[in-house]
This record gives C-alpha cells, structure tokens and sequence, in this order.
C-alpha cells in the first residue's frame, strides 16, 4: 500500500487532535503502580481506553497480561509493551512523588514513564487510527500489555505456547530514543554457591568459610569481562557479579555457605554452555575436585498474580532481524515519513521480549518507542511528551508501510 502525503498529514493532524488525551493517558496509567508483575489494576485502565477507541475485543490472559483485538486479516501484527516496573528503590532518592511524577521541560517523569509506560498512549492510539485510516485491511492486530521485568520473554512466550496468538511481526515499544532497533545481546542468568563449615569465629581455623571459597571465583570474574566477544552489531559480552547472599548462624561465626548471582550478557558468537564454563574455570581446581562450589543456571517458576506458572530457564539468546527484512525496512520508511530522518536501524544496550519473540521463536522483530534506556530504573525514569505523541503516528503509518 502506497502512503500519500495526504494521508501522513491526515495522521497527524488527527494525532495533534488527540495530544491532551494521549497524555492524559499516559499520566493515569503511570499513577497506578504496577511493580513486581501486579498488572490487574493498570491493565484494567488500558483495558478501558481499548475499549473506548473501538478495539474489538479486550481481554486478560491466564498469565495476567491485558489484550486488545482490532481488525480481522489474515496476517497477524502484535505492539508489545511491558507495563510492570521495578519498585522504586530508596524513596529517598525521588525529588517528587514516583507515581504522581512530575512534568518539567516537556519530559515526564515518574516511575514506568520511559520504561515501558510511555509506548502504551501511543500503540493503543495508534492501533485504532490505523483501523480508522484503513490501515489494517488484511492484519489482525494486537496491543499486548505484559509483565518483563522479572523474566524477559516469559509473557509472549506463554501467549504463543499457551494462549495460542504467534504474531507474523512484533513491535516492541522499549525506549529506542525515536529509532528504529532491530536487535540486542542476551543474557543468561547463574549464581555460583559454595559451601564451608561453621564454626565460632572466635575458633575460625576449625571451620570453613564459605566466602573465602568464593573470593578467587569473584575475582576471576571480574577479570573475565575485559576479554569477552566482541560482535560487529551487537558489541562485546559482558559478565558482573550481580547479587550476593551468605549464610551464617551469627555475625560471630564462620559462614557456611555464600551465593553469588551473576548477569552475563551473550553476544553473537557466544553460548550458554560456553558462558557457564567460562564461570566454573574460574572455580580453583581443589574446590571443583571437592564439588563444594559449583555453578547452575536460574530457573524461573514464580506465579504470575493470578497464580499462572510458566516455567522457564533463565537463558534468553541475542538476536538480530536482517536489516533487509521487510520489516526493519518499513519501519525505518515510516520514521522518515513522519519527519524524523532516515538512518538505519539499531539496537538496545539492555535486553527486551525480542529474546523471545525473535531469539527463540524466529518471529520477526523491531524496537520503536519514546524515551531513552538510560534512564530506566532509575530515579529520573521519563519520557519526552512529545516522543509519546509523535510514536502514535509511527504506530498509525507502520502497518500500511509493511504492506507496501
């Protein structure tokens, strides 16, 4: 389908109509807290706007995730934007209320605001002037609100798998800064745990100390992340010591068993089994021989708020949608349709349902959304009200560029 100029400007003089609502939108959905996976109350407010703008049908998942329908086509196109949060941290750390937010210069911030509240106003409003355009003629479309934070890609993962609803593309509204991405790094999740012998601490040389065992594997690690791949597009592997936990009787024993968790971030040319034998060659052969410090890879089996349980291995691939695809094509034609130039398509330095979506189920994939990643989980987490309104055209126009 051919976009006329007519018709680009007819979208946006329709958006610009719509401005007060759409941020109205986005500040009511960011006031209702929705950390930790809670999403019933937020959904219910998408839900709400869905339905006002005409969706045909609106609707939560086992999981928790909240649906829109619109349109009746044969080829399926799915806006993911997650709309859990982290907690906010010290609240001391917060200048103004993190739910309420504030606006100063044209940015909002508020906790959720650009990381990944700020993508919703725009796909919701977006989607239904798409329909109304005419848009959509031959898509089924599908705005889904859905809990990362915990575990990327667990969400589309049991939409596919459970729910039964595979996209044919997927736009995934994570902060892109106004571009178009096209992929990023993965990730695996370990922790390493070693385990000693208590004792007083006042008789510390009859014991065995736990955190001791650990200090060659902590600092092996740490000198691990300077020599890690590195990938043309993607860049270079990365591994930190993320967390850690000890166990002891008292303050005045020796511990008997220390746990580290580690983010190790995989770029092409990289895998799991090679990420989690770089870990144990840092373990000294001693404790290795002995079985007393050893390394596992993290499940995830936690119930959703309605209780779902969808487990899985917390391994998510990197991937990357060929910058020829047609879908990375018309994505970066619709950026320069609306006036924000043309350059060719990026990627994410944090990771995203695109592990899922494009890493495990080869469902073509690109990133577009208003704010900056930088600013995710953070105190200053926001977004630019105008990238909130200036993405809805993005998310009007995109299906008839995919078309063309």
């Amino acid at each position: 389908m051919t976009v006329s100029e007519k018709q680009v400007a007819e979208v946006q003089e329709k958006v610009a109509a719509q401005r007060d609502d759409i941020i109205r939108f986005l500040r009511e959905i960011v006031a209702i807290p929705s950390i930790n996976s809670q999403l019933k109350e937020v959904g219910e407010r998408i839900g709400a706007e869905m339905r006002k703008l005409g969706f045909d049908e609106v609707w939560f998942d086992r999981m928790g995730n909240i649906l829109g329908k619109i349109g009746d086509g044969d080829k399926i196109l799915l806006y993911d934007s997650h709309v859990d949060t982290v907690d906010i941290g010290d609240p001391e750390a917060w200048e103004w209320d993190p739910f309420q937010g504030k606006v100063e210069d044209g940015v909002l911030y508020a906790r959720g605001a650009g990381d990944e509240k700020g993508s919703t106003p725009g796909m919701v409003y977006g989607l239904a002037l798409a329909q109304d355009m005419g848009f959509l003629d031959g898509f089924t479309a599908y705005y889904f609100g859905n809990m990362e934070e915990w575990c990327d890609g667990i969400a589309p993962n049991a939409l596919v798998e459970v729910e039964g609803i595979r996209p044919d593309f997927v736009v995934i509204g994570e902060p892109t800064t106004m571009k178009v991405y096209r992929g990023h790094k993965g990730r695996v999740e370990m922790k390493v745990v070693a385990k000693g012998r208590s004792i007083h601490a006042a008789s510390n040389w009859l014991g065995d100390n736990a955190i001791y065992k650990m200090l060659p594997v902590i600092a092996g690690i740490r000198d691990l992340d300077a020599n890690l791949h590195v990938d043309d597009f993607l860049g270079k592997g990365t591994i930190t010591v993320s967390d850690m936990e000890v166990q002891t009787p008292s303050i005045n024993a020796v511990p008997d068993e220390a746990t580290i968790w580690i983010d190790r971030r995989l770029t092409f040319g990289e895998s799991k089994e090679e990420a989690v034998a770089q870990v144990e060659a840092q373990i000294p052969p001693k404790n290795r021989e002995a079985g007393d410090v050893q390394v596992s890879i993290l499940f995830y089996d936690t119930p959703s708020y309605t209780g779902f349980v969808f487990p899985v291995e917390k391994y998510f691939p990197a991937w990357a949608l060929d910058e020829a695809h047609p879908l990375v094509k018309a994505g970066v034609a619709t950026r320069t349709i609306i006036g924000l130039g043309n350059e060719p398509a990026g990627k994410w330095d944090f990771s995203t349902n695109g592990i899922y979506w494009m890493g495990k189920a080869g469902i073509p994939s690109i990133g577009f959304g208003p704010g900056d990643e930088k600013t995710a989980h953070s105190p200053v987490d926001s977004v630019p009200l105008d990238e909130v309104v200036k993405a809805t055209e993005f998310y009007a126009l995109l299906p008839a560029m995919l078309k063309e």
